[in-house]
């Protein structure tokens, strides 16, 4: 791959409908272009991950994937409520989802974990009232 490539997605606010619609096309597009199977799994379950938490607990946002030679670096930005206690919201188990998206089988508190432990590069920037942006880089 001579340059790279970006894919753009807004993430609908509130409909799980179309959870993982982005995460799905970017995995797509990183298995046409032949990337290790590691590397693309990695890249889908952290992307995915980040991409619910948007749609669950700031009412959408968007995502931007870019591919180099080099790395994969997705970007999810929202204008949420903000994390409160990063430190607290990393720890598995810890889950600020309604009971109705716990019934949905979402809020089991793995998002931010998960997003760690396949991320080569996790970087969380979260103000109360000002939103997230989240930044995960896989390396190839």
């Amino acid at each position: 791959m001579s340059k790279s490539i970006q894919l753009h997605f807004e993430l609908p606010g509130n409909d799980l409908n179309l959870a993982g619609e982005a995460s799905s096309k970017v995995k797509k597009t990183l298995n046409q272009l032949g990337l290790k199977p590691a590397v693309v799994k990695k890249t889908a379950v952290a992307m995915y991950e980040a991409e619910i938490n948007a749609i669950i607990h700031a009412g959408g946002g968007t995502l931007t994937a870019t591919i180099d030679q080099e790395s994969i670096v997705v970007v999810v930005r929202d204008q949420g409520p903000g994390i409160a206690d990063l430190e607290l919201a990393m720890q598995e188990g810890y889950s600020t989802a309604s009971e109705k998206i716990r019934k949905m089988g979402f809020g089991a508190g793995m998002g931010l974990p998960n997003m760690k432990r396949h991320a080569d590069l996790l970087e969380i920037e979260s103000a109360v009232g000002q939103g997230t942006l989240v930044t995960i880089t896989v390396f190839l």
